[in-house]
């Protein structure tokens, strides 16, 4: 370890590099820039049971200079409780201030806060709003929200108005820092042509399979009549879902699932050569996947809400319904040089709010004040 007084535990997250989501992609972006800036920056990251299912044992490692500390873990919604559980455990015992993405255990940071420890926590989207939730894990969800915003010595909010849903826990000292993105200027074609795609001749959606995400309505939309481009759909489906089923077959034959795809440089070719970046989130705040749109200068067809038409701006296009999105599909098709325009909004508006470089310098001033 670095013989440094500076030192951040980043927990809420399976781990680094990212695999998995949003939060572990802003840890890949974040750790290195700390790093860099002197900082000793832990990891934790969940260790999955082995092939027989056994439990594996803690352990940790050096990755290009940010310690990892890998806490066995079981599969399952109880696996990752009980992992954040063990990850709280363990931070207690180590120096620095504690980054905590996510509120969904906030409960446990308790332990950190009775043991001195500074917590800086991400309070992330209104998770317990999203349909796919059982009451019971609603229920869970409120509660953590509510006591993460007290327990926490600063709760993050990743969007403006996030910061206005916390003030109904008596909440009113959130601070404002959305995710941030590179942005792309360029990207290679190859990528496209091993899934027989032509570059600005398809839409693209990134997003996972989930209701609040109009992933079926986005499908039934351009699905509706024949289209002069094809949309491209990222995302893992499981045929034991009937949600993703219902997607599938909701699909006309131009409509392309590619899969979950993890390798950023293919993300960054199939959202750069894009006609159009399609987004359906309905609940959250900055939603990165947004925001990544915005840095490789893409057109956005985003839902019509707060969250989304603060991030992308006034100048891209909203849709509210099945049929706007049939309508925005087909006058963006009928009449390209809309989408000339909303591409260098994009960039105009990922320079002004969320380039990457701001982001970092943003966290790393919080973190500086609870250093100690």
């Amino acid at each position: 370890m670095k013989s440094s007084a500076k030192t951040v535990n980043i927990l809420g997250i399976r781990g680094i590099p990212a695999a998995h989501g949003g939060f572990e992609t802003f840890a890949g972006h974040l750790a290195p820039y700390l790093r860099d800036k002197g900082w000793q920056v832990n990891v934790y990251c969940q260790l999955d049971p082995d092939s027989q299912g056994n439990l594996q044992q803690d352990c940790e490692d050096d990755y290009e200079g940010i310690r990892r500390i890998f806490i066995g873990s079981r599969n399952g919604s109880l696996g990752t409780i009980l992992f954040d559980w063990e990850c709280i455990r363990d931070a207690r015992k180590r120096p620095g201030v504690n980054l905590v993405l996510g509120y969904n255990t906030a409960i446990f940071s308790a332990l950190l806060r009775a043991s001195g420890k500074r917590v800086v926590m991400n309070m992330d989207g209104v998770e317990w709003k999203r349909a796919k939730w059982s009451w019971p894990i609603k229920a869970w969800f409120y509660l953590n929200e509510l006591l993460g915003s007290h327990l926490a010595n600063v709760p993050i909010a990743d969007h403006p108005e996030i910061a206005n849903h916390l003030k109904r826990h008596a909440c009113f000292g959130a601070e404002v820092i959305p995710y941030g993105a590179e942005k792309i200027l360029n990207a290679p074609v190859e990528p496209l042509e091993a899934l027989n795609l032509a570059p600005g001749e398809y839409f693209v959606s990134i997003a996972r399979i989930e209701p609040e995400n109009s992933i079926l309505e986005m499908v039934r939309a351009y699905s509706v009549r024949p289209r002069l481009t094809k949309l491209v759909v990222l995302g893992k489906f499981d045929p034991s879902n009937d949600y993703h089923n219902a997607v599938l077959a909701a699909a006309s034959n131009d409509v392309r699932f590619v899969g979950a795809i993890y390798d950023q440089k293919v993300v960054a070719s199939l959202r750069f050569h894009s006609f159009a970046y399609v987004h359906g989130h309905q609940v959250g705040g900055t939603n990165p996947s947004l925001v990544e749109a915005l840095g490789a200068g893409n057109a956005v067809i985003a839902h019509s809400n707060r969250f989304n038409r603060w991030v992308a701006g006034p100048d891209q296009f909203y849709f509210e319904s099945q049929s706007s999105l049939d309508e925005i599909f087909s006058d963006l098709e009928a009449d390209r040089s809309t989408i000339k325009l909303a591409k260098s909004a994009a960039w105009t508006r990922h320079q002004e709010l969320f380039t990457l470089s701001s982001i970092n310098q943003q966290y790393e001033s919080v973190l500086e004040r609870f250093l100690n």
